[in-house]
């Protein structure tokens, strides 16, 4: 009885794995850390964007530098995309990064960015409030300015 489980077990490990390669290769894009993405926008190497919603701004603040781009557009990611590219006068191969809360929301939108033709797509997977990446934005201390008016 243990040998036919055997078979089955090394199945599913094997699918798993194969799972968790397929889904780690699709969701794979550059990443940086937050101290990282504060230092290349202070240095003008990078546009930052906080992709969160207004209601995320006025929370918890926003980096200095970063411009606000709501990805829960009326239009959807094509229409956040045509801002992000108006942000960046046109130029797909700008180097962008882009924050949200956790990192989660950048993955995905990094992805839709570069099916559209971004080329040079930061995700600071860490993002303002921490993950399994990092501990994020604020609890590193990184310069904060309120967002009241958002």
């Amino acid at each position: 009885m243990i040998k036919m489980y055997n078979p089955l077990r090394q199945f599913a490990t094997l699918l798993g794995a194969a799972f968790l390669l397929i889904g780690c290769s699709q969701a794979a894009g550059p990443t940086l850390t937050a101290p990282e993405a504060l230092e290349k926008a202070q240095a003008a190497e990078l546009t930052l964007i906080d992709i969160r919603t207004p209601m995320e701004w006025r929370q918890t603040g926003v980096a200095p530098l970063a411009l606000r781009i709501d990805m829960q557009d009326p239009k959807g990611p094509e229409g956040f995309a045509d801002k992000v590219l108006a942000a960046v006068r046109g130029d797909k191969s700008a180097p962008i990064a882009i924050i949200c809360r956790t990192g989660n929301r950048t993955g995905y939108m990094q992805r839709e960015l570069m099916a559209r033709g971004f080329s040079n797509v930061y995700n600071i997977s860490e993002g303002m409030a921490g993950s399994t990446a990092g501990p994020g934005w604020i609890r590193r201390g990184l310069p904060i300015e309120s967002c009241r008016n958002c």
